[in-house]
């Protein structure tokens, strides 16, 4: 089963229509070349879960008529991992990608003091674009109903102060410390840092904001290696547990 986007604005429960445009209505009438008659499942990437039969294929947008819909509930457990800018837009891609498909809720693009990459004033909404795009490429062929948000940058010290987790979490390379704690059902946030790693003030720090540093083993793990090991180990423990991890 191929799971389709299509904006909540284009869903009309009331009416039960909607219609498909843009890269979504190539994919399907294209690509796919499904026709009139034929089933598609959507979502609108915020647990909307529909099933319609295309009832018009025009030149750049079908209609289709719904005939089931519902509201996928959300996994007990969130996770949010705050990243370091990357100098390889592909590896932040990468980990964008990944992560999308092991369950993560949340991606907050972050500038530490050894960021080296930075996003122009006038190019954050193309990155934005870029990262949205990505994410909702893999939420799809993941199956997911719930796209994992993503915003414009924040500073080490904006992030630090984030609220509403059960647990925040920042990786370090000097850290003692594994992770025991147990996290089904709570919503979970990991600092990780780039190239160069954290600062120890800005451990220091961390630690003063309620952080607790871990240890990911012996081996240093590139920052989207690490931000993607992060989303497996908060998934793999759930799974165990029996919960629903996406």
């Amino acid at each position: 089963m191929d799971l389709f986007y299509t904006p909540a604005h284009t869903i009309d429960l009331q009416r039960g229509e909607l219609f498909v445009d843009g890269e979504e209505f190539f994919h399907i009438a294209k690509v796919l070349r499904k026709k009139e008659g034929e089933t598609v499942y959507l979502t609108d990437g915020n647990g909307l879960s529909v099933e319609a039969v295309i009832t018009k294929i025009g030149k750049g947008k079908l209609s289709a008529g719904i005939k089931s819909a519902g509201k996928v509930p959300q996994a007990a457990t969130s996770v949010t991992v705050a990243l370091s800018l990357l100098k390889s837009q592909q590896r932040f891609d990468f980990f964008l990608e990944k992560a999308t498909e092991l369950g993560i809720s949340r991606v907050v693009p972050m500038i530490t003091a050894r960021t080296v990459a930075q996003v122009k004033a006038g190019k954050i909404e193309s990155k934005l674009a870029r990262w949205r795009s990505v994410l909702r490429s893999a939420s799809l062929q993941a199956k997911r109903y719930y796209f994992p948000m993503i915003g414009t940058p924040l500073g080490f010290d904006d992030v630090l102060c984030l609220d509403g987790y059960d647990m925040k979490l920042i990786p370090y390379e000097l850290s003692k410390n594994a992770a025991h704690a147990s996290f089904a059902g709570k919503k979970v946030l990991f600092v990780i840092g780039g190239e160069g790693g954290f600062t120890n003030d800005e451990v220091a720090m961390a630690r003063a904001q309620g952080c607790s540093d871990i240890s990911f083993g012996n081996s240093i793990l590139r920052a989207e290696t690490a931000g993607v090991f992060a989303v497996a180990m908060v998934r793999s423990q759930i799974i165990m547990h029996g919960d629903r991890a996406v």
